[in-house]
């Protein structure tokens, strides 16, 4: 059993614009302790999820961060919905 399904999450919101949904996503998954991230358009409707483990990082995430920059273009307001772990 993974040692983090027993443990509490918690979810965080952030309001972004396009040109920085990137950036707050990067930044957002190098504080660590990141266990989902889920993009939402200013209707609501989910458009990406990324479910992250530990350890998941670098060249991994190339695609991810490509999908990412295509969405940023689409519109001008996004919710990142990020679902940590309780500490």
């Amino acid at each position: 059993m993974p040692e983090h399904e027993d443990r509490d999450f918690r979810t965080v919101e952030y309001a972004v614009s396009g040109d920085m949904m990137l950036t707050k996503i990067k930044e957002i998954v190098r504080e660590g302790n990141v266990r989902r991230v889920s993009i939402k358009d200013d209707t609501g409707r989910t458009l990406i999820e990324i479910p992250l483990t530990l350890g998941v990082v670098g060249a991994i995430l190339l695609p991810v961060w490509a999908a990412i920059g295509a969405l940023a273009a689409l519109a001008a307001r996004y919710t990142i919905v990020v679902e940590k772990l309780d500490d």
